[in-house]
This record gives structure tokens, sequence and C-alpha cells, in this order.
């Protein structure tokens, strides 16, 4: 892989971190802080928005890593490239409202190289959503959206990679999915460089197509304490993903990145409460026990005949 194609995924990425930052500010009325980094290993910059208007905490991150041997989160599916110099590059967003009744969304495109000889490079990332209140017409839009990401490329796409995100955000420790999945992709060079890229570059634009109207459905909903202890014990289940499950948070904290950067997904409060259960027939119970198993949420056409 030469050093031109890395130059203009790192460039697409930098423009994606400020439109996705253009437009968050903008709904929210309130800037974000920009915290650019650089180190022995790598460079970035963390935006954040805290305590605004409509979100409680956005965190998009650019990190840009060079490093002489691939960590134990990447290698273990790539063991012949242990111990081998690479790049990795890529923007993760992480939006967490105040408002109990605006899901987090999360989205993450990612771009690694080795140095070897068989200069191997993938693509993966995605989006997904993880509603503290379930609403059927927010899961159908995000879907949708989902697959108009992913359609241009392929009508397998949108399937193969919802079920990977289904998959991949389960908690099986308390054997619950994190929220309504989204789409999930890694190790992603079907097609060649262009076509790979290409595909990455839909996922990361088609985040704020479909979180947005769901975020301008529900800000205005009316909640009170019991919503908001709610939501927080929810954001508890988060935390647990993010640092038991997450292979990104892990492969973050095993290459030596900036840990306020890696750690910038997690809500900025959350709670835990012994033994809590919903009660019967609350809108709580019905996340739970219904909401967030997985299902079809929408029935692309499979053939043009379908």
């Amino acid at each position: 892989m030469t050093a031109a194609p890395s130059e203009t995924v790192r460039a697409y990425l930098l423009e994606l971190q400020n439109h996705l930052c253009q437009n968050i500010s903008a709904e929210d009325k309130t800037a974000f802080h920009e915290d650019k980094w650089s180190s022995a290993i790598g460079d970035g910059r963390t935006h954040i928005l805290r305590e605004g208007n409509l979100f409680e905490q956005v965190g998009v991150n650019f990190s840009h890593i060079r490093a002489n041997a691939l960590p134990e989160a990447a290698s273990a599916r790539h063991p012949e490239l242990t111990g081998r110099p690479y790049q990795a590059m890529g923007v993760s967003l992480v939006c967490h409202a105040l408002n109990p009744y605006v899901p987090t969304a999360h989205m993450n495109v990612r771009f690694f190289v080795a140095d070897d000889p068989k200069e191997t490079w993938w693509f993966g990332g995605g989006f997904d959503l993880t509603p503290i209140y379930g609403f059927e017409e927010d899961a159908v839009h995000w879907h949708t959206q989902a697959y108009e990401a992913c359609q241009p490329f392929g009508e397998e796409l949108y399937p193969r990679f919802k079920q990977w995100c289904d998959e991949y955000f389960f908690l099986p420790h308390r054997d619950e999915q994190r929220g309504v999945g989204g789409l999930f992709f890694d190790d992603f060079k079907e097609g060649g460089f262009d076509q790979a890229f290409a595909l990455t570059r839909s996922i990361g634009d088609h985040f704020l197509p479909a979180y947005l109207p769901i975020v301008q459905r529900r800000r205005e909903t009316p909640y009170g304490s019991s919503q908001r202890e709610f939501q927080l014990y929810r954001r508890g289940r988060y935390v647990e993903f993010n640092l038991v499950c997450d292979r990104g948070t892990r492969f973050g904290l095993q290459s030596g990145g900036r840990i306020e950067s890696i750690l910038m997904s997690l809500p900025p409060k959350a709670a835990w409460y012994y033994d809590w259960q919903p009660h019967p027939g609350s809108p709580e119970e019905a996340l739970l026990l219904t909401f967030l198993k997985p299902r079809a949420w929408i029935m692309p056409p499979l053939t043009k005949n379908g």
C-alpha cells in the first residue's frame, strides 16, 4: 500500500469529523472544544461537546496511529501480522443525549494497513443505536438509512452487516443486546481499495441522516426523574460493553493510545442499581423483554422482482 491511499483516507476522515461536528453543534447550539494531540506513535484531534442544550456529551475523535508492533486485539484475527509495523486511522463518534427519549448513537469508520510483504489493508466500522425507550419508527428509519448506505455496493451487504452488528454489540455476561444495532463490518477489502473506500465513505456519510431526524423527533418529549434514573441505569450497560467487550477499546489501550480519547465514548454519568427489575407492563420492561431482541426492522428488496 503506497502512502497516497493512506493520505487520501486521512483527508476524508478529517473532513468527516469536521462535517459531523458542524452539524451536531448547529443542532445543539453549543460549540465543540478541540483537543489536538501528538505522541511518539501518532497524532489526532478530539472534539468534545459537554453540557449542551441537547447533548450531555458528544465526542468525535480522529486518530492516526503509526506503530512498530500490532497489538493483541488486532493480531488475534491476523496472527501472521504479529509484531509487524502498521498504521491505523479512524473517526469515532458517540452521542449521549440529556433527554432519555433521545437514543445514544455510535459511529466509527477506520482504515488499517500493515507493513508486510502482502501490504495487508482493510476497512471497518459501522453505526449502531442504543435507545433508552423504544420507538419502532425510529428503529425503522435508522435501519432504512443503514440499508441505503450499503445498497449501491450490493444487496447482500446490509443483511450481512446488520447480523454482524447484532452479534457484536451483545453483552454475554448480561445476555443482552446493547441496542437495536445497525451496521458493523471489519477486515473489509472486497472489490479492491476504491470500492471498499467508497462503501466506508457511504456509511460515514449516512450517519447524520440516520440520527438527526430521530433526535429532532424526540428532543422535546417530556420526562421526569424515573426516566432519568433508567437512562443512567442503561448507560451502565453501555460502560460495561465498552470496557469488557469492545475490541476497539482494547486495541486503543494495548496500542498505547491516548487514554482520554480512547475513553471519550463513556457517558459522563451512569449508574448501577443492585438487582434492579422493571415494573411489569412498563415501557422499561418492554425495552428489555421485546424491543432489544434482534429482528428484521425493515424488509429490503433482495431481488429486482422482490
